[in-house]
């Protein structure tokens, strides 16, 4: 299912009428950076990730790390990764809020980082 949604892409804004397909097209999105005008406009992606793969169910995102991960999982880059999927998934799943979604990371080695919520990012 194809959803057009709008996607926090960093620093709390948010790109719009992006087509979304899964959540690993919004990783892939989010990997590839704004687009130039929106870079001109602020936007910047704060997300390092070799591979990975994204599964998500209900209020749960779970990201599969193939290589590990060079953040401490308590900075802007993680809180970044984590909005944008919870956001994602929210759309995706029309009844899961996104305050609701959890998001973990998996990396190859070591213990999990996460469960994650996009509120605890956030600076209020």
């Amino acid at each position: 299912m194809t959803v057009e949604a709008e996607v926090a892409l960093g620093g709390g804004e948010s790109v719009l009428d992006r087509e979304i397909e899964s959540l690993g097209a919004v990783v892939k999105l989010l990997a590839d950076g704004p687009p130039p005008a929106e870079q001109r406009g602020g936007l910047t992606n704060l997300v390092e990730l070799g591979g990975y793969t994204v599964t998500g169910r209900g209020a749960q995102v779970t990201v599969r790390l193939e290589d590990p991960y060079a953040s401490t999982g308590r900075d802007q880059g993680t809180g970044q990764l984590v909005c944008t999927l919870a956001r994602a998934q929210s759309v995706l799943d029309p009844k899961v809020r996104t305050d609701d979604v959890e998001v973990t990371l998996r990396p190859p080695e070591g213990p999990a980082l996460g469960p994650y919520r996009c509120a605890e990012f956030l600076n209020g």
